[in-house]
């Protein structure tokens, strides 16, 4: 009988509400649909604020690693240097400080401090002990062969300084060339821009540092790494951050990026299943679509799989889901970021320049942080175009990037379930295209 009346009531005020809007529509526009829509997007904007992701900040222990001494023991923690911390500190002085005359050296917020080694692989790591050996194989491999170690005497040992002298003595150079650089580090175009990182007095980095960043594991992910790492020597070489508890992987990768020191920053999967060697290519599509000040993106892509016998080979239901995933970002994501077909490889590279555009700005710690990172790059603010003897002929706004097909296989063991996983991704997605619209976050210091 209750349910019924209540029935009745609502009846009466829709035919009410119908009669109002066709009799006086201007009326019926301005004394209740506009203050119920604007009502609606109030409440939307608070529930963004609660559910949004909200960055922790790191434990003390997160600022160090451990690597492996020449002896074979373990190091004691040692502090993680840190170019985010530096660039937050000149970015509250710039502020603390507006009236500083000009040509004060107090670095612009965009800069970042000078590159130590010429590539920082950050992989980010939860609970891989039966994986990370062979990606970790395949990389050292690599890098040793295309970039060498550090020339540091100290971190090396002399079978290992040996090595690539004997390989430069027999062929006079690196094996093989592994990019190609637009802008040289001595051109006026790369050492006089103040966002680019490097100036001409800076000596030319080499080398590389792998930081694996262990996100709160339960196995001997560590230890596998560690034992890794006194096998090849990799002393300083092969750092291990430890989260104190679980980020997920956009937060290890954040705070990996953070504390990089390499010209080009790439996180890779622990589990080695796209091809590390073709670093190669990510490097040349990113120095392709540099801008005037260094910035530049490289993202791997499985894109042109599709339709070969590894994704075949899927379940129909991942086939499905994956290509509704990319239907909801079309829809969802800028412009530039939309047309991207494949965002999800854990494959990609930054220019040192392009992280103080992206990293700071990062909220998203789980699955869909690799979006985030895109609309990051692609809403960064505008810099100057330079002619080839160094003069600003106009701006560029935005940081482009390059998707550069690799190679990929699929591996066992992967710790993403199919229909949940997707389902949050979905309302990640959601939830972060929304948060921008409404200004609950977008280029905001996290």
């Amino acid at each position: 009988m209750a349910t019924a009346g209540l029935f009745d009531s609502l009846e009466q005020l829709v035919l009410l509400l119908w009669e109002s809007a066709w009799e006086r529509p201007f009326q019926f526009l301005f004394t209740f649909l506009f203050p119920l829509a604007g009502l609606a997007i109030f409440c939307v904007y608070v529930v963004l604020h609660l559910v949004a992701p909200k960055p922790r900040l790191p434990f003390p222990s997160e600022k160090s690693y451990i690597t492996t001494n020449p002896d074979g023991t373990v190091s004691d923690p040692r502090p993680l240097p840190c170019w985010y911390d530096r660039w937050r500190a000149e970015g509250r002085l710039s502020q603390e400080y507006p009236t500083i005359p000009a040509g004060f050296p107090v670095p612009d917020e965009a800069t970042i401090e000078p590159a130590e080694v010429e590539v920082t692989v950050v992989v980010p790591a939860y609970n891989e002990e039966a994986r990370i050996t062979a990606a970790l194989e395949e990389m050292v491999e690599y890098l040793d062969q295309q970039f060498g170690r550090s020339t540091n005497p100290q971190l090396l040992q002399p079978e290992r300084q040996e090595r690539p002298a004997q390989k430069q003595n027999k062929k006079g150079k690196r094996a093989t060339t592994p990019h190609r650089l637009v802008f040289k580090p001595d051109s006026p175009t790369s050492a006089s821009h103040p966002g680019s990182g490097t100036s001409p007095s800076d000596p030319v980095p080499s080398g590389y540092e792998i930081l694996i960043i262990d996100d709160g594991s339960r196995d001997r992910t560590v230890e596998v790494a560690l034992a890794f790492a006194r096998r090849h020597a990799l002393h300083d070489i092969l750092r291990v951050v430890t989260l104190q508890k679980n980020r997920g992987k956009g937060g290890a990768v954040t705070h990996g990026l953070r504390h990089a020191r390499g010209r080009y920053a790439v996180f890779a999967d622990a589990d080695g299943a796209s091809r590390f060697s073709d670093l190669g290519r990510l490097i040349e599509g990113c120095e392709d679509v540099v801008d005037g000040s260094h910035r530049g993106v490289a993202i791997g892509s499985r894109a042109h799989l599709v339709g070969s016998e590894a994704v075949v080979k899927r379940s129909a239901v991942r086939n499905f889901l994956m290509r509704s995933f990319h239907f909801v970002l079309m829809i969802l994501t800028p412009p530039a970021t939309s047309r991207i077909r494949d965002t999800q490889c854990g494959f990609k590279l930054f220019s040192r320049a392009a992280l103080p555009h992206v990293v700071p700005y990062m909220h998203a710690e789980g699955w869909i942080f690799d979006i985030e990172m895109l609309m990051l790059a692609e809403s960064a603010p505008a810099t100057p175009v330079l002619a080839s003897d160094g003069s600003v002929i106009g701006t560029s706004s935005g940081i482009r990037v390059a998707e550069v097909p690799v190679g990929w296989h699929e591996v066992d063991g992967s710790k993403m379930n199919l229909v949940q996983d997707s389902v949050r991704m979905a309302i990640g997605l959601a939830v972060l295209r929304a948060s921008w619209m409404l200004g609950v976050y977008r280029r905001r210091l996290t």
